[in-house]
């Protein structure tokens, strides 16, 4: 499979890469619901065996749980080991509710949490989830530059940052990835994020490219009524009055340009997210061994089959 540099690290990554979001399972306040902890280990390693080389997780995802799962996936895996990236910055309290801390205590101790939980020495790619208290965010970031040169992390990264946040810190430590969300349904980052990433030779590594489902032709209004109550997308203004019946439309259109063109609809929403210069990879999310089949089934078409088919939908 293709791989591509990631920003000013040594990392090459395939242009896509496992997101371990869902896999957090259930009872945490951005939850997709329930999940199988054996389907989500199935899933990976399906994954993994169609030559994707990198997961993506959080702390926060499950409270934990999520990379947990990760390490005992990789524990279990034939594969090559993939390169394991997660963030800090969104903690919890001993009652489970989320906070938001770029202090450098709170994020020295998230470090060696997740060091623990992933079951390895240095973490891949280290990111900053949020920015968030935005005033907080030079003493955040100059924290993970001292875990770099500590060897706790090996690269360091930023999420959900806009241009200036990243301006602010670009002298502390040199910036090599951004995470932001995009996609047809979510193009606010052409504006200013993407043009600044891609000037400042930042690796950019897309999430929900399909929307969080919107783009993957299974999603209807009736599918969105009946999502279980404890699904995060339940409260996301993109699956809610007035951006709904927008979000739906793109949704329609891409799915009859994939049908005419023999792919399915997810297939080219990813394809239209790399297709940006900017954008080095997408991150993908994966519950169940058939949707890791999905994913390597989008390996076998892209950019072969995707590449003339991308620009119908501008």
């Amino acid at each position: 499979m293709e791989k591509r540099r990631l920003g000013n690290s040594d990392l090459m990554i395939t242009p896509i890469g496992i997101g371990a979001w869902a896999i957090g399972g259930d009872g945490w306040a951005f939850s997709w619901s329930k999940q199988d902890d054996a389907q989500s280990i199935l899933a990976i390693h399906a994954a993994l065996d169609s030559g994707i080389n990198w997961i993506d997780t959080a702390a926060v995802y499950g409270l934990g749980h999520s990379e947990s799962v990760v390490a005992k996936a990789l524990k279990q895996t034939s594969s090559n080991r993939p390169y394991v990236f997660t963030k800090c910055e969104r903690a919890w309290d001993e009652n489970r509710q989320i906070v938001k801390s770029l202090k450098a205590e709170s994020i020295r101790k998230e470090c060696e949490d997740s060091l623990r939980r992933l079951e390895v020495e240095t973490i891949d790619l280290y990111q900053i989830h949020w920015p968030e208290p935005d005033e907080d965010i030079e003493e955040g970031w100059s924290t993970l530059a001292d875990l770099q040169r500590e060897g706790k992390v090996r690269w360091i990264g930023v999420s959900n940052f806009n241009a200036t946040q990243m301006q602010r810190i670009a002298s502390i430590a040199p910036i090599t990835s951004l995470q932001p969300p995009y996609s047809l349904i979510r193009r606010d980052a052409e504006d200013e994020i993407l043009p600044y990433a891609h000037s400042h030779q930042i690796g950019v590594i897309a999430y929900s490219p399909m929307g969080s489902g919107m783009l993957t032709g299974a999603m209807n209004r009736q599918r969105i009524e009946s999502l279980p109550p404890d699904d995060w997308r339940t409260r996301s203004a993109n699956f809610q009055e007035p951006l709904l019946t927008k979000n739906l439309a793109i949704a329609e259109s891409l799915e009859q340009t994939a049908s005419q063109a023999g792919l399915s609809p997810g297939h080219l929403a990813i394809a239209w997210v790399l297709q940006n210069p900017a954008v080095t990879g997408a991150i993908v999310g994966i519950r169940s061994v058939e949707q890791a089949v999905e994913l390597a089934r989008f390996v076998e078409v892209y950019p072969s089959r995707t590449a003339s088919v991308v620009g119908a939908l501008e």
